[in-house]
């Protein structure tokens, strides 16, 4: 069944105007303009993000909405995708951000407008681990683009992580997969953008 519903999930730090989330919206925009598609600025704390992502889904029909998500987002779209039983597409997914993230408790600035300032609490490591489904089946298909030279997050985890999942694995590349292009139409074919 063709996706008429996509959520995007950008990652920690960044924003609905990262490159990937603007290209996302744009190619939508252009050749799929029947398709709803919703972005969302998410706060730091990922208890409030998966609440605030939960109540804007509410109402999309479940066998035809699809998640997105980069780093961040796609530990955030894997427990989306759980919830909703639908398909999802995990661009350099962080595998344990709980982990990860711990060393960046306190001040943190936004990556596109570092003029924005908040605060990441020792709470949301809490948050993270709630969210870990390691362990657990996908509840629907998964797509995993994940770059070796992904300066950020070791690749190896993050393919040992999604074993299932369809795997495009880049010679190469980079955190911020700056190749994006080039894998949008893996994604549509994937997802069956309507």
């Amino acid at each position: 069944m063709a996706t008429t519903h996509l959520l995007y999930l950008h990652g920690f730090r960044s924003s609905p105007q990262s490159a990937k989330a603007r290209r996302m919206a744009q190619h939508v925009a252009q050749h799929h303009p029947g398709l709803h598609f919703w972005c969302p600025q998410l706060p730091p704390s990922p208890r409030l993000a998966m609440e605030q992502v939960a109540q804007g889904i509410a109402q999309w029909p479940r066998g035809q909405m699809a998640v997105v998500g980069s780093s961040l987002g796609g530990y955030y779209a894997t427990w989306v995708a759980h919830q909703a039983h639908c398909p999802s597409v995990l661009l350099n997914p962080a595998v344990n951000p709980a982990r990860d993230l711990e060393r960046y408790i306190g001040e943190q600035t936004a990556w596109h407008q570092p003029e924005e300032r908040f605060f990441f609490r020792p709470e949301y490591v809490q948050e993270l681990r709630a969210l870990d489904l390691r362990g657990q089946p996908p509840a629907g298909p998964e797509l995993a683009i994940i770059a070796k030279g992904d300066e950020v997050l070791d690749w190896r985890e993050m393919v040992a992580r999604y074993p299932q999942a369809r795997l495009r694995l880049l010679e190469g590349g980079d955190h911020a997969l700056s190749d994006f292009d080039t894998h949008l139409d893996a994604i549509v074919d994937f997802l069956e953008l309507a």
